[in-house]
């Protein structure tokens, strides 16, 4: 793509476009990737081009486009993020430095790389959420071109794209990004079933592609005459869902429902249930195959009905029902609501999607060992939603396979450490009851009670699980904290008493103070806690505090003696 025909693009989009950035822009990037050649050959410049023309086609702002144009230049040659933020704006400058990895930092494993370049990038999006946009972009092309990288580096890029990067997409409602990287994931981690499924697929469809046009005829003509303007499309499912409802549900293709999906988009929510009635009076629906996601959207911002009908000719087609501007965010999603400098008022589904996201960076905060952050980080993005209701009837989206605890500190943190009890649709359960749809939950709360150890084998939620550790974490340094000192003063008094001095105890623990900085600890309770644990640090200071009596021979036979019980 050259750079004109890009420009072009966004003008179409956006006749008011600012589009003397994207040139220069392009020429910065032209300059700088000059020589540089892609693993298959290409010039390097190609893939920056090919990343903003995704995001030209998720109608992204210049701004973005722009940064997409750049967003290798500093990672990969000598252009700095000041330099970008001379020529082009602090904006351009803000998206590049969110998506340039950590390059110059020194990690001890590839783990720990990973998760302070997934946690540099999170909190890059909490300040703008377009840096995820223009990540994406980059790994969908990625992608599109990884048969050129060798089979190891395929498998390790295809799984980390299928455990983080799609799922996010999901996350932010960007269907056709999150179906395109799960395919390109699907056939190189799976090559053979791909080949299989995917000539499967074709076949079944040109089998099926006559009846679905009969549908497609019988129903336009019928919304027609009612005044009701839709437009309607027929098309199979993304290989990988299909391939994953197989796999989780241990069915064959012949099994699965919803192979063929019609799409009807309508210009009203209103319109939406008018079509609902005339498709179920039309053909009989499949019991238990009905969701409405315009009355209870998913988080990710999606809409739209869904049900499964049984055709005139005996096979089961799944139809989705929804309106030009729902499907626009299910192709979309977050990009779908931006509203950048044009409205300086934020809609309101947009704000709640990046709550969501602010949420989850506060939530992996303390999370210190890498492996562990990125396994929570997969369990917030890999999730389906189950919607259950307070008492009150307001909403709360929480993770397929959610209990009342979890439940209780989505409400607030002081109601999950103090919940002793649920009722769920009026009926007492027990905490590690499974929350279901529709489920009315009640939390009974006790001021006295407290989080327990055996409630992390069953919550779900990243936000419970972490309130929970921090409570038994801080529980724990306590009680530490209290053995320690108790534990110092009692062989203070014992040493006090061999050694026959004439001094008080209080006035040794005030010494204690002037000793923590060649300890190593910053406050008395930080020696108290690890006093509790760790007796070498005891015999440390047992040494300072009495030089002249207490030597090498005298802190091991204390280690030993029978007064010392750890």
């Amino acid at each position: 793509m050259e750079i004109n025909e890009l420009i072009q693009k966004v003008l179409k989009i956006n006749p008011d476009a600012e589009t003397s950035l994207l040139r220069l822009a392009f020429n910065i990037a032209t300059k700088k990737h000059e020589g540089q050649l892609r693993v298959s050959g290409i010039p390097y410049l190609t893939h920056a081009m090919e990343v903003a023309d995704i995001l030209v086609d998720l109608r992204m702002d210049v701004i973005t486009i722009a940064a997409g144009l750049l967003h290798d230049v500093v990672e990969d040659t000598n252009v700095t993020i000041d330099e970008i933020k001379e020529n082009l704006g602090g904006e351009i400058a803000l998206l590049v430095e969110g998506v340039t990895k950590i390059s110059a930092i020194q990690f001890k494993s590839l783990e720990q790389r990973q998760a302070e370049n997934l946690r540099k990038m999170f909190l890059a999006m909490a300040k703008d959420p377009r840096v995820i946009l223009i990540k994406l972009a980059d790994r969908t092309h990625n992608m599109r071109t990884l048969e050129f990288l060798s089979p190891e580096k395929r498998e390790r890029i295809a799984t980390e794209t299928i455990e983080l990067y799609a799922p996010l997409a999901n996350r932010l409602g960007i269907g056709k990004i999150k179906n395109e990287l799960e395919d390109l994931c699907f056939k190189y981690l799976y090559p053979e079933d791909y080949k299989i499924l995917s000539l499967a697929v074709e076949q079944k469809f040109s089998s099926r592609e006559q009846h679905i046009n009969q549908i497609k005829k019988e129903l336009e003509g019928q919304l027609l005459s009612l005044n009701i303007n839709v437009v309607i499309k027929g098309r199979p499912k993304h290989l990988y869902s299909i391939f994953r409802k197989m796999k989780n549900r241990n069915k064959t293709l012949e099994e699965i429902y919803d192979l063929i999906a019609l799409r009807i988009i309508t210009e009203s929510i209103k319109d939406c249930y008018a079509v609902l009635g005339i498709v179920h009076t039309k053909w009989p629906p499949m019991p238990g195959r009905f969701k409405d996601y315009i009355a209870t959207p998913k988080s990710n911002m999606y809409q739209s009905i869904h049900t499964t009908i049984i055709s005139s000719f005996g096979e089961p087609i799944e139809i989705q029902i929804r309106t030009q501007e729902m499907h626009r965010v299910s192709e979309d999603g977050i990009a779908a609501h931006w509203r950048y400098k044009e409205n300086e008022k934020v809609d309101e589904k947009f704000s709640k999607n990046i709550t969501w996201l602010r949420q989850l960076i506060e939530w992996q905060n303390d999370i210190q060992n890498p492996q562990e952050f990125i396994n929570t980080l997969k369990v917030d993005l890999f999730q389906n939603e189950v919607y259950v209701f307070t008492p009150k009837g307001m909403v709360k989206e929480l993770p397929e396979g959610s209990t009342p605890v979890d439940f209780a500190y989505a409400i607030h943190t002081d109601i999950g450490n103090k919940c002793v009890g649920a009722r769920i649709n009026g009926k007492m359960v027990p905490l590690k009851n499974i929350l279901k749809n529709g489920d009315i939950v009640e939390i009974i709360t006790d001021e006295k009670h407290h989080p327990s150890r055996d409630w992390l084998s069953f919550t779900k939620t990243s936000k419970a699980i972490n309130k929970i550790k921090q409570w038994i974490k801080q529980k724990d340094n306590e009680e530490s904290i209290s053995t320690g000192k108790k534990f110092l003063h009692n062989t203070l008094t014992k040493e006090i008493k061999r050694f026959n001095l004439n001094i008080s105890i209080d006035s040794i623990l005030k010494d204690v103070k002037n000793h923590l900085p060649e300890l190593g600890f910053e406050t008395e309770d930080d020696l108290f806690a690890n006093i509790s644990y760790n007796k070498n640090i005891l015999n440390q200071l047992l040494e300072k505090i009495f030089p002249e009596h207490y030597n090498q021979v005298d802190i091991i036979s204390a280690s030993k003696s029978q007064e010392f019980q750890w």
